[in-house]
């Protein structure tokens, strides 16, 4: 008798229309290079040049767009099929966190007790809380977080609650039995106990209860910073002693912060994992590896039965390296007004990606095989210490003091240098993007990753709710991209000589994503400068190539929209994505292209930033209203400020043109491009014009704003 399936792979039935509009609009797209090439030849000229490169830079990514678009799959599994007798491998949780100010203890807290509460043998899971700020915050609420488990952890599991992240929990009209009250008053309390520590800043010695934790946190001595610490290392929960009050054991749990020094160079998230990695090691060994940014809480306590479907399918192929869930995101307003959802970045394009070799890792939500961190299926490569190995056994107790001293050792920040960490094992070094690197990189040497997108989100996060924190987010992505770009294994290399051609132009299409800039800076400024001055750069609409135009642009958008809102997406929310892409486009693109040369070229830049998690009320409100948040006197915005009222200047004048002189037909193009960015600027209009409130654009950017796009008026008229 045959076992009963795990999952099943099904094709999206969008596969065959996608296949076929492909065909259309590339015929669409070439004819137009074509009409370029010929303009350029008969009358070479800088306008016409930069229509040129825009549009084939346009052509360009919508080609490689079409790897997410050739065979995209939806996955179904079946966890109600484990049976009692299935032996599940060991797990090792990473919930990593790097400040206590942007990613608040309390998120931590939460993020570890939704995972801790898992309904997975509870004996065979490992909790590792990376704190690479070094705080004393983050440890104390750690702490109070082990304490508050013995009650949370029976709380759940007698109750079979589905809602396990105490503040989700809490926060919803939730089910009420006997010691409902209990529970949520002794959360309460832990709450206001942590959170007034965050507020002093520091541990006050009346929480400090026994010699053990006076110890661990006598290392915050006067010189103690987040650059330059040493190791501190405390196991808070250790599975084979400690019991909830139900008398069952819980999970082993862990609080690191590794060593860092003043003089020595840190990789930051990659780095971090690493020493979870080598940590976990020496510790626990565990087969397999769950990644977590620390406000990413489970949503759904049967989560690693789904991604075992496929670990332990005997029936699938054993090179699967990772088993990715999508970010989802609560606490989004209505119609999501800064695209923080990035459906097409977290669900759509890794559906697509997942029938052609499988879907980047994203940094949290994954189940990896720790056996793929170290080399390719069939070439395993053993670390300078064995024991670091994923085929090596832990056999002493976590708490042991051969153990205890080789955690030390290698979480020293000293202990990767000259050896294969980062570079051949582990989480891939050199870019910001470290988990999207080293997903690439493990799918070159041989592995194969799953998309797996249940009904009900696995996890849900944070997006960030001002427009600032969105734009440095993607402009750190940017960054990150490009150094990947040049690297010498790169998509456009390494990935088209080993991966499947639709994969790689998958990773291609997003390494060149900060290149949208030019087209899009090109078609936000010249048509309207143009326009200004009664110049028409585009075909009459009684010439057939202008409805080629029309066709190009409704067709590429039609297409999106479609996807977008068969993915369970709003028109609303569609509208605002868009939007959110030309203003990235002329903003944290921009930016992260010029960073990057600065970077390059060994001159000091932003560098890294942790996106924050903290909103105060006002910019809450703002944001629950679906108001655009400025505020910020950032130069990004400066771009953005400028096109919207050039876009506005255009088309008042350009209406004005044609109402009194005529030639409607040869403005038409550029009338409706000045529309469509007037119609995008909205939000920017109000910011700059009719709003009062702290979220408005700051009045040094709207004088800077005038005084540009009057320079650069005044300039375009000597031009056209």
């Amino acid at each position: 008798m045959a076992a009963a399936p795990l999952h099943k792979r099904l094709a999206l039935p969008r596969t065959w229309p996608n296949r076929a509009f492909f065909l259309v609009y590339s015929g669409a797209i070439f004819s137009l290079l074509y009409h370029h090439s010929l303009t350029l030849l008969r009358s070479p000229n800088a306008v016409s040049l930069s229509l040129f490169v825009a549009d084939l830079i346009f052509a360009f990514m919508w080609v490689t767009y079409q790897g997410f678009r050739m065979a995209p799959v939806r996955r179904d599994v079946y966890p109600q099929n484990l049976t009692k007798e299935t032996s599940f491998p060991a797990m090792d949780v990473f919930i990593c966190t790097a400040d206590p100010y942007k990613e608040p203890p309390m998120r931590v807290v939460n993020t570890a007790l939704s995972v801790m509460a898992y309904d997975y043998p509870t004996e065979k899971m490992s909790l590792y809380v990376s704190d690479d700020g070094g705080s004393q915050l983050t440890l104390f609420a750690i702490m109070e977080a082990s304490k508050f488990a013995a009650h949370w952890l029976a709380y759940c599991k007698k109750n079979a609650l589905v809602d396990r992240c105490p503040e989700a929990y809490f926060a919803t009209d939730h089910a009420w039995f006997p010691e409902t009250a209990e529970v949520k008053n002794m959360y309460e309390s832990m709450k206001m106990r942590v959170e007034k520590v965050v507020e002093r800043g520091s541990v006050p010695s009346e929480y400090i209860t026994d010699e053990q934790q006076h110890q661990t946190f006598s290392k915050w001595t006067a010189g103690f910073t987040n650059q330059d610490h040493p190791t501190v290392l405390q196991v808070l929960l250790e599975s084979g002693k400690d019991k909830d009050i139900k008398g069952q054991p819980m999970p082993n749990l862990i609080y690191i912060a590794r060593e860092k020094s003043s003089t020595t160079h840190h990789n930051f998230k990659a780095g971090a994992l690493n020493v979870l990695i080598r940590v976990s090691a020496a510790m626990t060994n565990s087969p397999i590896i769950l990644t977590l940014d620390c406000d990413m809480y489970s949503n759904d306590p049967q989560t690693p039965l789904r991604a075992m479907c496929f670990h332990l399918d005997t029936s699938a192929d054993s090179k699967v390296a990772y088993v990715q869930f999508p970010q989802i995101f609560h606490g989004l307003n209505k119609h999501d007004i800064y695209c923080g959802e990035f459906k097409y970045i977290f669900q759509i394009n890794p559906a697509g990606m997942d029938g052609v070799g499988g879907p980047p890792h994203v940094g949290t939500g994954c189940f990896f095989r720790r056996r793929a961190l170290f080399g390719g299926p069939t070439s395993l490569v053993v670390p300078e210490n064995p024991k670091l190995g994923p085929d090596h056994r832990v056999t002493g107790p976590i708490q042991s003091k051969e153990v205890l001293s080789l955690a030390h050792q290698v979480a020293g920040c000293n202990f990767e240098a000259k050896t294969v960490w980062g570079y051949k094992v582990g989480y891939r070094y050199g870019t910001y993007i470290e988990d999207f690197y080293s997903g690439f990189r493990l799918q070159c040497e041989g592995w194969i990753s799953i998309f797996c997108q249940p009904k009900r989100p696995a996890f849900l996060g944070d997006a960030p709710m001002t427009l600032i924190d969105l734009l440095i987010q993607t402009k750190r992505w940017s960054m990150g991209l490009l150094a990947m770009n040049f690297s010498k294994d790169n998509p456009m290399t390494l990935g088209l000589r080993v991966l499947n051609p639709f994969l790689a132009f998958c990773y291609i299409h997003y390494i060149f994503w900060p290149i949208w800039a030019i087209p899009i800076t090109i078609y936000a400024f010249l048509p309207q400068l143009a326009l200004l001055n009664s110049h028409s750069i585009f075909p009459k609409v009684s010439d057939p190539w202008c409805y080629m135009y029309v066709f190009l642009f409704f067709g590429a958008y039609a297409q999106d929209f479609l996807e977008f809102v068969l993915a369970g997406g709003t028109i609303r929310r569609w509208w605002n994505c868009q939007r959110m892409w030309i203003i990235r486009g002329i903003s944290s693109f921009a930016f992260g292209f010029g960073e990057f040369v600065l970077e390059a070229a060994g001159l000091p830049t932003s560098g890294f930033n942790v996106t924050n998690k903290v909103v105060d009320a006002d910019k809450g409100k703002r944001y629950e209203q679906g108001i655009f948040d400025f505020g910020v006197a950032s130069p990004m915005y400066l771009p953005l400020t400028m096109g919207a009222l050039i876009n506005l200047i255009a088309l008042v004048r350009g209406i004005c043109q044609v109402y009194f002189n005529g030639g409607f037909e040869d403005l038409f193009l550029q009338l409706f491009l000045a529309g469509f960015g007037v119609i995008n600027s909205l939000p920017v209009f109000e910011a700059m014009a009719l709003r009062t409130d702290y979220g408005k654009i700051p009045v040094t950017i709207t004088l800077a704003t005038l005084v540009l796009a009057s320079g650069l008026c005044y300039a375009s008229s000597l031009v056209f």
